[in-house]
């Protein structure tokens, strides 16, 4: 009776509704904000703040029937917020963005875990998410039966057992309650549908991929006889999945489409969420991305009316693309009266209060981007949010009042370089992480908004550990001959010496999602070319151009529309250029290698500006724009039926007939996101123009090229050999 007391207890004290993610880097944070669980050596634990305390509240082994073939691991879980029980996601496998596997509860007064969809296939359910009320489990199943992969939304009793089926599609490819590859790659869709409030309904996405022309990968290795292997794959030009949103009621298993205006096929529906009991919010980008609606619509009827709309010259950002890719929730305040919206209207990434009226009032003004939003703290009427205004390449803690003011800078001077942190719910406790390149990764508990470590023995600035390789690099700014100014890092050799001149190595990426130039511990860490690489004698440098999403305003992001492989190409270019000035530098070794949007950089660097770069190393690059995904490469690009000689002159097998230096070129036959097509394409032209070159194609290997035994160490030595071969190390 002691030990139901204390777990009903502990039940009423938490109400966790967040997901722990494989791994258990996300926390499950308790209701009040004072404690969170999170999967730790195979148990959940719980941690109460600011003591820090552990308990571990569930040991996962003993969960299981112990006479599986196989055993079984928790890869994710969520708490019921009124009832004794948690649901987990249980070996759970990605291919292809769809994450599937089994989904167990585990009741803990009766000690018993029972399996759902046993009635199914019960390794393919996805996004399984408990009912408000906690007596019931809704997931998405995989049906790959009678030669087609179909997915539709299911709810389950937990009581009984009983599943019943709530969408009915038998087509292929035709998804229910999750998303095709493109919105899962480009717009961080996954769980595609939410519980109402009250329980009685679901809503949800339906993606009919059965309209989208399956690319063909060619299997040649796992089977006697080649067989292809389908991805549904909209390349650039190609109308995407036609999407809609319907509402769904558990009992009669009828659904209600909303009405959202526009066609479906040149739009997307990025964002959805419940606003309250009866109607849902949701955003639609046009097929340029360059115009955003949010509408309001009746989940009863499906009528929808326009909150707001945004347009923009070139593209619009989803909040996923910068607030840490999550594509989930509503930043909602006043009890869902208004909510939080980001948008560069202004020339910088602001905050903006919107209410449910439509009108918008601005939160953080300032020549400023806001880089994420942390936390919204009601209680003390502050909106927590990383920023950097002085410095692009590092990342701070700010915080600003809800109704809008100065930002006030709560990470404490002294540390400069990128600090990250997870705020509790209730605003009063953070995990605040800090690296560099002067310094290693350190992590401690704070209390908020006075940034005090909670065990000061335990605090960063008590055990910071200086970066060996700290004094070997140098961040620094260099201004091109077009006037631009871009910063830069660069790692020298351990003995280097500056009276001699050292081969130089260009780490690039260059395209709009990501950036190399950052101040953190990893520079240098790793490269295709294995650990260290400077200390053979090179000098290792990275500089980050105009269209990176880097912190610098709208201008500068925005300057690569329609420029992919130019206007990036020649910041990269004229940037390396000035670096080369310096004495030490011999400008007949310079090399230059990336991966993905890199891949393509190092081939257009080398193609275009053969002068400066001798030597490349190019991985799974885009060769051809033409043949990306639609949804990444128009939103940059424009739509190809308007600005077809854009994607053309920015592809790098455009300009393949003017290599004259040194090209490994490497691509794995499986990559399902950049597609060995594009290997190809370049190859061809290369034959064309009678430019030789290397290469090696890695059999069934993914984008990341790291699938079986002994890939990445062979990817290194091959990529070193050629290095050293045509770029020999050290100073002379």
């Amino acid at each position: 009776m002691l030990q139901r007391t204390l777990i009903l207890l502990i039940f009423s004290m938490l109400s966790f509704c967040v997901f722990a993610q494989p791994g258990g880097n996300n926390l499950n944070w308790s209701a009040d904000g004072n404690s969170y669980t999170a999967l730790e050596r195979g148990n959940i634990m719980k941690t109460e703040l600011p003591s820090l305390r552990k308990t571990m509240l569930i040991d996962l082994e003993k969960l299981f029937p112990q006479d599986a073939p196989e055993p079984r691991y928790v890869d994710a879980f969520e708490w019921s917020t009124v009832k004794p029980v948690v649901l987990l996601m249980v070996n759970t496998e990605t291919q292809y963005h769809k994450t599937t596997g089994e989904v167990w509860v585990y009741d803990t007064i009766t000690k018993k875990t029972v399996m759902l969809g046993k009635s199914l296939r019960p390794s393919g359910l996805m996004h399984a998410k408990l009912s408000p009320d906690g007596t019931k489990v809704a997931y998405v199943y995989q049906d790959k039966s009678n030669n087609k992969v179909v997915y539709n939304l299911y709810v389950e009793d937990i009581s009984t057992g009983i599943a019943r089926q709530l969408t009915f599609d038998t087509r292929d490819r035709v998804i229910n309650g999750t998303f095709d590859w493109v919105y899962a790659e480009e717009l961080s869709c996954y769980d595609g549908f939410r519980w109402s409030p009250d329980g009685t309904r679901i809503a949800y996405w339906n993606i009919d991929a059965s309209q989208i022309r399956n690319y063909l990968m060619l299997n040649t290795t796992d089977s006697t006889y080649s067989f292809t292997v389908p991805v549904e794959y909209p390349k650039v030009g190609e109308d995407p999945s036609p999407a809609k949103i319907g509402v769904v009621d558990i009992e009669s298993a009828k659904t209600i489409w909303m009405d959202i205006p526009g066609d479906p096929r040149q739009h997307y529906l990025t964002r959805m969420e419940w606003a309250n009991s009866q109607e849902l919010i949701l955003q639609q980008l046009t097929r340029k991305q360059n115009e955003s609606k949010l509408f309001i619509a009746k989940s009863s009827d499906g009528f929808c009316r326009l909150l707001s709309s945004e347009t923009d010259a070139t593209w619009i950002d989803v909040e996923s693309a910068w607030n840490d890719g999550d594509n989930s929730g509503w930043n909602w305040i006043e009890k869902k009266q208004a909510f939080i919206w980001g948008s560069e209207k202004d020339g910088w990434r602001h905050l903006y209060r919107v209410g449910m009226d439509g009108r918008e009032t601005l939160l953080t003004p300032g020549d400023f981007d806001v880089m994420k939003i942390y936390c919204i703290d009601e209680g003390k009427k502050v909106v927590y949010f990383a920023a950097s205004p002085i410095n692009h390449t590092q990342q701070y803690l700010y915080s600003i009042p809800l109704g809008g003011g100065k930002a006030k800078l709560l990470t404490p001077e002294g540390l400069p370089g990128t600090h990250s942190y997870m705020i509790s719910p209730n605003g009063k406790w953070a995990r605040h992480s800090f690296n560099s390149h002067v310094f290693m990764p350190g992590a401690e508990w704070v209390s908020l908004p006075a940034h005090k470590p909670l065990d000061e023995g335990k605090s960063i600035s008590k055990n910071l550990k200086e970066n060996p390789l700290a004094k070997q690099i140098e961040f620094f700014q260099v201004t091109t001959g077009d006037g631009i100014t871009l910063d830069a890092w660069m790692v020298k050799p351990a003995d280097f010496d500056s009276a001699k001149k050292y081969p130089v190595i260009f780490y690039v990426y260059g395209e709009p999602a990501s950036s190399t130039v950052l101040d953190n511990a990893y520079i240098g860490r790793s490269s295709v070319f294995g650990d260290k690489v400077y200390d053979r004698g090179y000098l290792l440098v990275s500089v980050d151009n105009r269209g990176t999403p880097m912190p610098r305003g709208r201008e500068w992001r925005k300057a690569i529309y329609r420029n992919i492989g130019i206007n990036n190409i020649r910041d990269l270019a004229l940037g390396a250029k000035e670096i080369l000035k310096r004495p030490y530098c011999d400008t007949s070794r310079v090399a230059v290698t990336g991966w993905s949007g890199g891949g393509s950089s190092t081939l257009n660097l080398m193609f275009q500006y053969p002068e400066i770069f001798k030597t490349g190393v190019s991985v799974a690059s885009v060769a051809n724009q033409l043949a990306y995904d639609n949804i990444y490469q128009e939103r940059y690009m424009g739509v190809p039926w308007e600005t077809r000689e854009d994607f053309l002159k920015g592809s790098p097998y455009t300009h393949a007939k003017n290599l004259k230096g040194n090209l490994l070129y490497i691509h794995g036959t499986g990559d399902d996101n950049v597609h060995y097509a594009n290997a190809e394409k370049l190859i061809n032209e290369l034959i064309r123009y009678n430019k030789p070159f290397q290469m090696m194609a890695y059999p069934m290997r993914s984008h990341g090229i790291y699938e079986g035994e002994g890939t990445r160490d062979h990817l290194k030595t091959t990529c070193l050999k050629f290095l050293l071969e045509n770029c020999p190390p050290g100073g002379r």
